[in-house]
């Protein structure tokens, strides 16, 4: 029953357009329960980047859009 109830959240279109998870990644807190590794932090910090260019594209595109029309 509540698997159904999880589906049909997934379905609805506000579930797509959810930025939560990408707008807490930058601010959240360090786990003090998590080992500390390198290897880690520079995924972490490459993911960042990423998500920042990406932001910085989407508005570049959509701005270009927005001019030419």
């Amino acid at each position: 029953m509540e698997e159904q109830r999880k589906e049909e959240d997934k379905k609805d279109l506000g579930y797509y357009f959810d930025f939560r998870e990408v707008l807490t990644y930058f601010f959240r807190k360090k786990d003090p329960n998590r080992p500390t590794n390198t290897n880690i932090k520079m995924m972490h910090g490459i993911n960042k980047i990423s998500i920042i260019m990406f932001l910085i594209c989407v508005i570049v595109i959509v701005t270009r859009f927005i001019i030419r029309s």
